[in-house]
């Protein structure tokens, strides 16, 4: 699976032209940011010996385009994700994982450090940190909705989340507003299945959540078109909300939509985001 998915993505990324994306400078002489712990992957160049000294940890001197340069992806895994309503359009999960490592793709080649939201996988330059990002997206989570990961969020960072966000958005708000509080602004994908977006659903239906925990059942399902509707609208409403106060960009797609399109409105809202 690993193999077909950076294929994908990177065919698709090879479909945008990448321009002169980020704020990359020549030379290290911008203003001092923050002292950091060393992580795995750090070079020992960057290590300050004399801040390192002062005690048994070893520190790392970051400036501040260094930081403005970290981007962390959250892709959702749960099990709702894998919701197709036909073979002709892809799960929710298969488009967001192209997406997010086609993303992850042109950042790296602009020059941006790109990781995940929490502790597994900080942001790291280099065709292996995209290995590693790949390896990452193939694994699925067991519940139906997976929460969004909001720890570690590094400060004046940028981020992007991809999620159907059927799950409970005080999760949602949670993550945005602890970004929002660190600085880190980002984008936030909202990823339907067409049907998901239409309700095409009429007479005898049984409804069952893709990991099998929730089934309903009814005769009209037709009753509870208007219903369902004015849900997700509500839930559209909540999340362009919640971007709003906390400096995020809001976008939607659908699975059966050009996949390339979407990237490049991602590619796009990171850029106007506040990278240049």
């Amino acid at each position: 699976m690993l193999p077909a998915l950076l294929a994908r993505a990177e065919h698709l990324a090879g479909a945008v032209l990448l321009g002169d994306h980020g704020r990359r400078r020549a030379g290290m002489g911008d203003d001092f940011w923050q002292y950091r712990p060393a992580q795995p992957g750090d070079s020992r160049r960057l290590i300050d010996h004399r801040r390192s000294a002062m005690g048994d940890t070893q520190f790392v001197r970051e400036r501040e385009w260094q930081i403005a340069q970290s981007v962390m992806l959250w892709v959702d895994q749960g099990a709702s994700m894998r919701f197709s309503s036909t073979s002709d359009v892809p799960q929710k999960a298969d488009r967001a994982r192209v997406l997010a490592l086609a993303i992850a793709i042109l950042l790296v080649r602009g020059g941006e450090r790109v990781g995940l939201t929490g502790t597994t996988l900080p942001p790291r330059r280099g065709n292996a940190q995209i290995l590693r990002l790949a390896d990452m997206f193939t694994k699925d989570a067991e519940d139906d909705y997976a929460p969004p990961e909001h720890r570690a969020m590094i400060p004046s960072a940028r981020a992007v989340f991809i999620s159907d966000f059927m799950g409970d958005v005080s999760e949602v708000k949670l993550a945005l507003t602890k970004a929002a509080d660190r600085g880190v602004r980002g984008v936030l994908l909202h990823v339907l299945d067409p049907s998901e977006e239409e309700f095409p659903f009429s007479g005898r239906t049984i409804f069952e959540s893709v990991g099998g925990t929730i089934s309903h059942e009814t005769l009209k399902a037709n009753d509870l078109r208007t219903r369902y509707l004015d849900r997700l609208a509500a839930r559209k409403t909540e999340l362009q909300h919640l971007c709003a106060v906390t400096g995020w960009q809001y976008g939607q797609h659908h699975t059966n939509m050009s996949a390339q399109s979407a990237l490049l409105w991602l590619y796009s809202a990171l850029d106007t985001g506040g990278f240049r």
